[in-house]
């Protein structure tokens, strides 16, 4: 019997679930924690002109300095009430939530120490909402998307970048006081009985538990489905550079920039970015420092991970961007979904936490298949899933634009009220309200816009409303 979970809000479908990849004066805050070389100021190690391929990351892998609670392989039994694998943000935060109820908690994971390697980018107002706005290191008042040459539209929401060491260290820290022990290791093979489940790990070292929480990410190793996945792919490569100047304004950070004049002079790329957009996420610092992230919102099959770069090669050249030095890459492939699920998955945390508390902690100890389901509902009761169907629905819907058809979608969604386009991109919004918004952009939407709905939706609305009716059985 499994009781293997994995928290991952965009895939419910499968036997088991994953755990996951964005006051004092929220417009005031210091600069991030970052201090180029002093040769790069200097510009020895600058890069040809609007390129950065050839230059090599500054900064190393940096380890926390935090003295853990480590599990000690001479401990008998090894038994934990919840095993959770991989120390994410989401994983800590479950595991800080939990064993706050005192239930026995292990971490495991190769490098529980190892600083997050990516950028993070979130709605402040999310944050605050999760008592964690002291660990963004830099906010905007605003928001901007770029839908093309001639159009811009400015949102008024604060958008800010989350200080993966402060955010950590803060985890850790309630981890700590709340008992949970860690284990450096990584996760081989796993093994279910009726009211037990195993972990075997590269050291030799076996664990059990009556519940395993799989937050090792998108890209997951135990998490088993009833059916096959047939989901898009975000993927981007992002720069945190130091530039000799750039055009982007500080008080605002680029959602999406949908432009393509860059391309004037590249005709292949240009095909190719007409069928398959990828766009620009800006998050200025300073007049010298600035993120940079090319990003293919969704394809399948995925889109190639060198002409993502290339596209990104272009555009800096055409915006005037030399890169005098790379701090920090990252590349990542993702569920289309992921950039927003920081804040949602620490949010989701607490009501896994209670499903799990409700079981565990109870005097009648339910276990197994029961445990199973019951946290399983929890995080995904039929309301929820339903919204997923409907997200599900834009994803396949946005496989078939091209760049003009993604501009239009864009420029009508952006143009809704507030509250809809919010919660949309905060996944709070109930099913009928995702239907009202539906309605609301047909409405709004240009001819073209519109004509792209009428052609291009009825395969995946038919797909979506066959999902729900047998979610609702």
């Amino acid at each position: 019997m499994a009781t293997c979970l994995g928290l991952f809000p965009p895939a419910p479908a499968g036997k088991t679930f994953q755990l996951n990849h964005r006051s004092p004066s929220l417009f005031s805050s210091p600069k991030p924690h970052i201090t180029p070389s002093r040769k790069s100021r200097y510009g020895i190690q600058s890069s040809k002109f609007g390129s950065f391929l050839d230059l090599k990351p500054e900064s190393k892998p940096e380890l926390l300095d935090f003295d853990l609670s480590w599990f000690d392989p001479a401990d008998r039994p090894r038994c934990f009430d919840v095993i959770i694998i991989g120390t994410g943000p989401a994983g800590l935060r479950l595991a800080e939530q939990v064993s706050g109820y005192g239930i026995k908690v292990c971490c495991v994971d190769p490098s529980p120490l190892s600083m997050w390697p990516n950028n993070y980018g979130v709605w402040v107002d999310e944050f605050e909402s999760l008592g964690f706005v002291d660990c963004l290191d830099k906010t905007w008042p605003m928001a901007c998307v770029h839908i093309d040459d001639g159009r811009t539209k400015y949102l008024d929401r604060p958008y800010g970048r989350v200080g993966r060491k402060e955010l950590k260290t803060k985890l850790l820290e309630n981890c700590a006081s709340n008992g949970v022990r860690f284990h450096k290791a990584k996760v081989l093979n796993m093994e279910h009985k009726e009211f037990e489940s195993s972990i075997i790990c590269d050291d030799g070292i076996e664990l059990k538990a009556s519940l395993v929480v799989d937050a090792s990410g998108f890209a997951n190793t135990f998490t088993e489905y009833d059916k096959p996945r047939n989901h898009g792919y975000q993927i981007a490569h992002g720069i945190l550079a130091e530039v000799d100047c750039h055009p982007f304004d500080l008080d605002k950070m680029v959602l999406m920039d949908w432009r393509d004049s860059h391309m004037g002079n590249e005709p292949y790329l240009r095909a190719n970015n007409s069928k398959i957009p990828t766009f620009l996420y800006v998050m200025p610092f300073d007049s010298n420092l600035v993120f940079l992230e090319e990003t293919s919102l969704v394809s399948r099959p995925m889109l190639s991970y060198m002409e993502v770069k290339n596209r990104m090669v272009a555009r800096l050249r055409h915006l005037g961007i030399r890169v005098k030095n790379v701090i920090e890459n990252e590349k990542w492939v993702v569920h289309p979904s992921t950039g927003y699920t920081v804040a949602r998955t620490m949010a989701l945390a607490p009501i896994v936490a209670d499903a799990i508390v409700e079981c565990l902690g109870s005097t009648r100890m339910i276990r197994g298949r029961p445990l199973h389901h019951r946290v399983w509902n929890g995080l995904w009761p039929l309301e929820r899933r339903c919204t997923r169907e409907f997200y599900s629905f834009g994803m396949e819907t946005l496989l078939k634009l091209d760049l003009n058809g993604t501009r239009r979608f864009f420029d009508a969604f952006f143009d809704l009220d507030p509250y809809y386009w919010q919660g949309f991109l905060s996944s709070r919004l109930s099913l009928r309200e995702l239907l009202f918004l539906s309605l609301s952009l047909f409405r709004n939407a240009s001819n073209p816009s519109r004509f792209d709905i009428v052609t291009k939706c009825p395969v995946p609305l038919v797909k979506m409303m066959g999902n729900l009716a047998l979610e609702t059985i």
